[in-house]
């Protein structure tokens, strides 16, 4: 009885899964939306559709662990299909966009419709991310407590965390200082989640106070930001609380937004030996409205920068693949293409030339190589985008 065909085979590129260890040629196959079979020849077999992409890179479909795709209701959001999954982000957490009030409309008009593998972390504010006029903790009564919980009951499945921003002003109301990260501490600690905490701007001294609440799986993002509540001290070291901090397990994300990401803070904490060296946990892009056409454009353009800060390209993939599906939940599912996890992969070139690379004070880096997304693989099948109304002006010069 002969063998039934598999599904897609991408032939003859150089796989890339760092939760294997494995950085070698391999031929891959799809079948029923998963990994059907990893070799270094899959010549005899047979598929519906066969791609040759020698030369390029084989990559667990990408990890983003800090995004804003609740398009048309929150002043962030946009469509997730066209600028993660087209760009090879396969599976993205929503950083809070929606709260309380609105993730029931988040989950079916988003999270149900969108090809991309969406999970969220909820805001403690009841109302997320809606106005950029009136920011969602601007009354301590949006950070409520009970409503927060109510909702992860409901979406246990896909709610992570807890959300909270501590800008003042924009985001925090005068007079609410910090008790909207009381809260949020509170939600997660009832629901058994952690929190993911956005530091910049807080009411309090420095990042220490935010750091002292944390714990062991909790999340610090925009964590190479220039601004005040950083993870550097006065002497441009890394502070001893977040050393201490990273030491008791909290992870920290890269968030790179259209305000978090300065190369000078990311190459002071790349340098240093090995006791001070500070690498993100994730990188993750923090895509939004204000920075798709950039400075942020995508995840892979993010990754592109810490390839120009030395980091090696299987330590970079690891921070978008193995690391945040971990941190997940799901390492058996995503982030890798060992057979039988869900088969998703992006096909990647690694191009070499002069690329602007620019930071969001509008320093600019000219980076030698360049990751570029070429094919996408979502539940074992070759993703097709629509038109889309983002245009990615990649900036090569």
């Amino acid at each position: 009885m002969m063998k039934q065909p598999y599904d897609l085979i991408l032939r003859g590129g150089t796989l890339i899964d760092p939760a294997q260890g494995l950085h070698a040629q391999r031929d891959i196959a799809f079948a029923a939306g998963r990994v059907a079979a990893v070799a270094e020849s899959l010549a005899n077999a047979e598929a519906t559709e066969n791609i040759d992409v020698s030369g390029l890179l084989v990559a667990p479909g990408l990890i983003d662990l800090h995004v804003h795709v609740f398009e048309g209701v929150s002043h962030y959001g946009i469509a997730p299909d066209p600028t993660c999954l087209a760009r090879g982000v396969t599976t993205a957490v929503d950083a809070g966009s929606a709260g309380a009030d609105t993730f029931d409309g988040f989950r079916k008009y988003v999270i149900e419709a969108s090809a991309t593998r969406l999970l969220a972390q909820l805001n403690i504010s009841s109302q997320g991310m809606l106005s950029p006029v009136i920011g969602e903790l601007d009354e301590l009564k949006w950070a409520d407590v009970g409503r927060a919980l109510q909702t992860v009951e409901r979406h246990r499945d896909v709610i992570l965390g807890i959300k909270v921003r501590m800008t003042r002003g924009q985001v925090v109301g005068e007079g609410v200082g910090m008790a909207p990260l009381y809260r949020a501490r509170e939600a997660a600690d009832a629901a058994g989640l952690p929190i993911m905490v956005h530091p910049q701007g807080a009411y309090c001294a420095s990042v220490d106070d935010i750091l002292a609440l944390m714990k062991a799986g909790d999340i610090l993002t925009h964590s190479f930001h220039g601004r005040e509540h950083g993870i550097l001290d006065e002497y441009g070291q890394v502070r001893k609380a977040v050393l201490e901090a990273r030491e008791r397990g909290v992870l920290f994300d890269l968030g790179h937004g259209a305000g978090s990401f300065s190369w000078r803070v990311a190459e002071t904490a790349l340098a240093g030996d090995s006791d001070r060296r500070f690498p993100p946990d994730t990188i993750s892009s923090d895509l939004h409205i204000a920075n798709v056409n950039g400075p942020v454009f995508d995840l892979v353009t993010t990754v592109s920068k810490f390839l120009h800060l030395g980091m090696p390209l299987d330590e970079a993939l690891r921070r978008v693949t193995n690391v945040p599906a971990q941190i997940i939940g799901m390492d058996e599912e995503i982030g890798t293409l060992a057979i039988g996890a869900c088969g998703d992969a992006v096909v990647l070139e690694l191009e070499t030339g002069e690329f602007r690379l620019t930071d969001c004070q509008g320093e600019m880096r000219m980076g030698r190589q360049r990751l570029t997304p070429r094919l996408v693989v979502r539940a074992g099948r070759l993703y097709h985008e629509e038109a889309t109304p983002y245009h990615h002006h990649h900036h090569s010069h």
